[in-house]
């Protein structure tokens, strides 16, 4: 587990080949330690609980997974004032369009296909990490 002041991104993921995948992607791109893997929603809200840590910028969560599937741990999040300011990302194997809709209606800021291309998977950790770094409109 990674020092918990560094965490930027929480991503909610059950298959271990697809935390590997974008694991690889981050170190690829040479982003180390800003990502904190958990298996499912349930220990998303239980690792938002955790007292010293800082707040992830970004809360990327797959839709099925055991326990508290994704859509039920979106609606949890944006019902929290603590955590309803936390943007979201969908990111799963589906390409239900229902489901995307449902999803973002609840408050989700993006809904993205796992890709099945490696490049593919580099281009969503980039997009990913533009969550931890300063806003644009800060002074250059």
């Amino acid at each position: 587990m990674s020092d918990n002041n560094n965490i930027k991104i929480l991503l909610a993921d059950d298959d271990a080949e697809d935390r590997f995948i974008i694991e690889d992607a981050f170190n690829e791109i040479g982003i180390h330690n800003a990502i904190q893997f958990v298996e499912d929603g349930e220990k998303v809200l239980e690792y938002l609980k955790i007292d010293n840590i800082s707040l992830p910028r970004l809360i990327v969560l797959d839709l099925n997974m055991p326990r508290l599937n994704g859509t039920e741990t979106l609606r949890s999040l944006k019902e929290s004032e603590k955590f309803k300011e936390i943007p979201v990302i969908i990111f799963s194997t589906s390409v239900n369009e229902i489901e995307k809709t449902s999803c973002m209606n609840l408050g989700a800021l993006d809904y993205l296909v796992k890709p099945s291309r490696y490049a593919d998977s580099i281009a969503i950790a980039k997009y990913f990490h533009e969550f931890t770094t300063p806003l644009a409109d800060s002074t250059v």
